[in-house]
């Protein structure tokens, strides 16, 4: 059952059109995700803003929660400027407009590139051990993230799903700038946002609390919603 914002005790209520947090805004994603039920879905959340709200969409759906790793490349000496992202297995994808408007050389490229892969391995090791990564083969899935700016990591993330056979792809964030949602809608089969505003900005500012989620928590997250998948598979 879905708990109020009330329920959790680090959160007050948002300003009009903001969430509270990303566990807030998980909640009140879960309920446009209603249908995709019919369709026995595995949630997929982006680590590590992801996770929190990826926790709320599953335990609303009684679906299973897992991750799919990738990291931003950062443009040397402006790491947050994304010009590229790298997902688990090696997927690739590269703003070229960035890159050509920076002059940024491919040797650069490869040295960001080989850096997030060494973390993605660390965060691979970290969250998972030495468990398998979910199969998608035939599934179908709902990606979640916190939210979509350029939506460049959600870009190579499905992509690199889709090269794994499931049947179905749905990519749902909170907060999206419009002109990325009209990007990603041709590389999926439906995408869900609660809220697309004129005047986006940037993903923290349509959320009253943005703090940075830990690998400590993304850890207990998913050990959280293991146990409570089972146990409403126990009861079905």
């Amino acid at each position: 059952m879905a708990h109020n914002a009330r329920d959790h005790p680090n959160a007050r209520p948002a300003p009009e059109g903001r969430f509270a947090d990303r566990r807030d805004a998980g909640r009140r994603l879960a309920a446009l995700l209603a249908d995709e039920r019919r369709h026995a879905p595995v949630v997929l959340a982006l680590p590590r803003g992801g996770v929190p709200v990826g926790y709320e969409v599953a335990r609303a759906l009684e679906a299973p929660l897992d991750l799919f790793l990738v990291r931003k490349l950062g443009v040397p000496g402006q790491p947050e400027l994304g010009m590229g992202a790298v997902t688990v297995g090696g997927t690739r994808v590269l703003n070229e407009a960035i890159i050509e408007a920076l002059g940024i050389r491919p040797s650069a490229i490869e040295l960001v590139a080989r850096a997030e892969e060494a973390e993605l391995a660390r965060l691979h090791q970290r969250y998972r051990g030495s468990d398998p990564d979910a199969d998608p083969r035939g599934r179908a899935l709902i990606l979640v993230d916190d939210g979509l700016a350029t939506g460049i990591t959600a870009l190579a993330a499905v992509r690199a799903l889709r090269q794994r056979g499931p049947r179905r792809i749905v990519l749902a964030v909170p907060v999206c700038a419009p002109e990325t949602a009209a990007a990603m809608r041709p590389e999926v089969d439906a995408l869900i946002c609660v809220q697309s505003p004129a005047d986006f900005l940037a993903v923290g500012s349509w959320y009253q609390r943005f703090d940075q989620t830990t690998d400590d928590e993304v850890v207990a997250l998913l050990a959280q919603a293991r146990q409570e998948h089972a146990a409403s598979q126990m009861r079905a």
